[in-house]
């Protein structure tokens, strides 16, 4: 990890070198505000900002709220049509719902007049976090902080003598970090209930939770992984065959496999911070979680530094990853846009993007994660940026949020409360999706 903390001195230089690019006389405002969710990033954003505050005199206020109250509060901000956020870094699903209500201002202009090119930030990003249409040249957003769902397992139990050996005589390969799902379960199974430095362990931390979106992130992660789509790709909105086809059944009904065998008891309801706490008390051997968490739990004094280990979410049948992360937007609202617009300009540079790696948040620019040295500044580097080649989104579409309940309660019930099959769940989904498109006269 050396390295990771010689580029953030090297970057603290090289930011000083674009000092001057910005004129403090242009600002209007003496402040702006920026909204985010409450995690390690943003306070590693907090840390970049000065920066960005010294070279143009604009403070910046910050309003952070709770993963669990994000969205809620955020979007309900939106739709009354709220001055409280000049800047929003809204999660990748509102972008349709933002841009087709006119919550953001559309960057297209912007970004001509400014010389800002997409073409400098990884092409998933600006598909994920930027675009609507999806795909088209219509920018709401600057791609900001690139996330996708990655594991840790504790590298120091999977580096026991005695455990390995017991294990390579059972499944006849060594106990390392798996590359299929299948593999993961084994190691899961292998670790439950076992006795680990003499306190009682289990396998595996995985998402549940019903009440947002957990459950939902955590399945995917298994469903990309059998090659799951959301629709037919030569026609919009046509699902069956697709989001329940056998391949589909097949990853869900491993995914409440997994979840029965080999996570510890009573846990119904995990997402996130569980899964930290979880990962952090040493009671499981390894954890889904996203890559934005991965720097703090390598500083972790208890399960850190030489105890941990990273991997990039398993294959099955292809490989696939979960995409998180967030693009930054000004809001349509605001009174402050033209220091909004500032603040984009300033963070779309890449000495900046380059600081912004070293302090802990994700930087989406090429300059950054396609460094031939970029691999070696942080123990999660290349798995970051494996995982970022083969993201897949949930639905982007303007009604993403009812899309998404229907998706939690049908795999909660099925996975956790044990109700039916996969297979009905899943044909369950397409009449609740069908039915919502409906309603959205796309169909």
């Amino acid at each position: 990890m050396q390295g990771f903390f010689k580029t953030a001195v090297a970057c603290a230089a090289a930011a000083v070198a674009v000092t001057g690019t910005f004129d403090k006389s242009e600002a209007q405002a003496e402040e702006i505000t920026l909204c985010w969710a409450a995690w390690d990033p943003a306070n590693a954003l907090v840390e970049l900002s000065k920066d960005f505050t010294a070279q143009t005199g604009i403070d910046m206020k910050f309003e952070f709220v709770p993963w669990p109250n994000f969205a809620d509060r955020m979007l309900n901000e939106l739709n009354s049509g709220g001055k409280l956020c000049d800047l929003m870094i809204g999660d990748s699903q509102w972008i349709g719902g933002s841009a087709e209500n006119g919550h953001y201002v559309k960057l297209n202009e912007f970004f001509d007049s400014e010389g800002i090119s997409m073409d400098d930030f990884l092409p998933a990003t600006v598909y994920a976090y930027s675009t609507w249409p999806k795909g088209s040249p219509n920018y709401w957003a600057l791609p900001a902080m690139g996330d996708a769902n990655g594991w840790v397992y504790r590298k120091d139990w999977f580096s026991k003598p005695e455990l390995r050996a017991e294990f390579k005589g059972k499944y006849g390969r060594e106990l390392d970090a798996p590359e299929t799902w299948t593999e993961m379960k084994d190691i899961a199974e292998f670790f439950q209930g076992r006795d680990v430095d003499g306190k009682k362990v289990y396998g595996i931390g995985i998402f549940t939770e019903r009440g947002s979106e957990g459950i939902t992130m955590g399945a995917t992660g298994a469903l990309y992984s059998w090659g799951f789509q959301y629709q037919n790709p030569d026609k919009a909105y046509d699902m069956a065959g697709y989001v329940n086809s056998a391949n589909a059944v097949e990853a869900l009904e491993f995914y409440k496999a997994l979840y029965e065998c080999c996570t510890p008891p009573g846990y119904t309801d995990s997402y996130m911070s569980a899964n930290l706490d979880m990962f952090k008390s040493g009671q499981v051997s390894m954890m889904m979680n996203w890559f934005a968490f991965f720097p703090g739990l390598y500083k972790d004094p208890n399960v850190g530094g030489d105890k941990i280990g990273f991997f990039v979410n398993p294959s099955q049948k292809v490989a696939g990853s979960t995409l998180g992360g967030q693009g930054i937007s000004v809001v349509s609202y605001s009174d402050k846009k033209k220091e909004a617009l500032q603040y984009i300009k300033w963070f779309a540079t890449p000495e900046v993007q380059q600081k912004w790696w070293s302090l802990g948040g994700y930087s989406c620019h090429t300059s950054v994660l396609l460094d031939p040295g970029f691999a070696d500044t942080a123990p999660f580097a290349a798995d970051f940026l494996k995982a970022m080649g083969g993201v897949q989104d949930f639905w982007q579409e303007p009604a993403y949020a009812e899309l998404l309940l229907a998706m939690q309660k049908r795999l909660h019930d099925y996975v956790v409360a044990d109700q039916g099959t996969a297979q009905e769940a899943l044909d369950k989904l397409i009449e609740d999706w069908t039915e919502t498109f409906e309603d959205e006269g796309l169909l």
